[in-house]
């Protein structure tokens, strides 16, 4: 009997942590590092990160475009941190909200060389969090003894890069009848993915057969435009009017993803707009926060649609990469059935640009 979490559980523990401001050890043979998140970090734990050795701050190739600085690992960047600086300094590099409120002169001292591996594990952490992608790195020697003695999660740098290779597992863990506005005869069941993480919700109208192409959408959250009612996007828009079509045909799956703003999180997609209210459109707002133009990922979807007993669909969608990631899964998608509603004046501009920068089928 073993009571020691699994790799992917650490890998959670290691993500809650940072979101609470507390660092983590990251391993990969031999000497470690210490990582902290930039968000959140203060004063007193960097002056303690400090004593450990020469102080590191990482940041993604997207927000290092943004500072101008050269990226010569390529995805990210490895930033001396100067001997004055503090940590509103580092908050400022990682917050794009403070580029006009402390312009950033440099000159960055960009370190080469050595293994950009822990670094990068740091930035997926937390991204994973939902953090902003900004890390504080300190050596350590002995990361064993030092996670040990201070009661810090110790994580190799292997385990963080597990999600990405294999595919999500997801199980079922409850069901109910919900009868809705669309359709009397609905059906919720909440799946949880095995590696932990947020639960994921399929949306079940009438009963579709298993042999048959099923009429399905996959929907990211959109806490703005499902339940606000946001007129900046067309999210609210096409989830009423993808179950209305579900259930005016008598059947068909609609699966609630918990990946909002594109894999954010809320709070940097507030973050976003904010910078759209600047004058940036969505792609150049993500990439300024340090994020890719989208970072969901729909093999959640297909897993959820394959435990469900579907091999077939029907996608209701204007983006082609979510035909792309469920044919690569193996889910055949039949047909695309496009779902164009929700246009505002307020989200013309939103609509341009994920059909000019992000192929949406508009």
């Amino acid at each position: 009997m073993s009571l020691a979490p699994t790799p992917a559980e650490r890998l959670n523990r290691a993500r809650a942590d940072l979101r609470m401001g507390v660092p983590v050890v990251l391993v990969a043979g031999g000497p470690g590092l210490v990582v902290a998140a930039a968000e959140g970090l203060g004063d007193e734990r960097l002056c303690d990160l400090r004593r450990l050795g020469p102080v590191q701050v990482a940041l993604t190739g997207r927000r290092a475009a943004t500072l101008k600085i050269a990226a010569y690992d390529g995805d990210l960047v490895r930033l001396a941190l100067p001997p004055d600086a503090d940590a509103d300094w580092v908050r400022a590099l990682a917050d794009p909200s403070l580029d006009l409120e402390r312009p950033l002169k440099g000159p960055f001292r960009a370190e080469r060389g050595g293994d950009a591996g822990p670094a990068r594990a740091g930035l997926s952490l937390a991204k994973g969090a939902h953090l902003l992608p900004a890390v504080v790195l300190a050596p350590v020697s002995d990361p064993m003894a030092l996670a040990a003695a201070e009661g810090l999660t110790l994580l190799p740098v292997a385990d963080v890069g597990l999600e990405g290779l294999a595919a999500p597992e997801l199980h079922p863990v409850a069901a109910a009848r919900v009868p809705m506005a669309a359709a009397a005869q609905g059906r919720v069941q909440v799946f949880r993915p095995e590696r932990g993480g947020e639960d994921h919700y399929a949306i079940e109208i009438g009963h579709p057969p298993r042999d048959r192409p099923v009429l399905a959408r996959l929907h990211s959250a959109c806490f703005t435009g499902d339940v606000l009612g946001s007129l900046k996007c067309d999210c609210g828009a096409q989830l009423h009017a993808a179950l209305g079509q579900m259930g005016a045909e008598g059947a068909g799956v609609l699966l609630y993803l918990n990946q909002e703003g594109r894999g954010i999180g809320l709070a940097n997609k507030m973050r976003a707009y904010s910078l759209q209210d600047q004058g940036f459109d969505t792609v150049e707002a993500n990439h300024r926060l340090g994020f890719e133009d989208d970072e969901r990922d729909f093999r959640i979807a297909a897993a959820i649609l394959k435990e469900m007993g579907f091999s077939s669909v029907r996608l209701l969608t204007n983006n082609p990469r979510k035909i792309a990631m469920m044919e690569a899964t193996g889910l055949k998608v039949a047909e695309r059935v496009p779902l164009r509603v929700g246009r505002t004046a307020e989200n013309a501009g939103y609509l341009a640009t994920k059909a000019a920068k992000s192929g949406h089928m508009l």
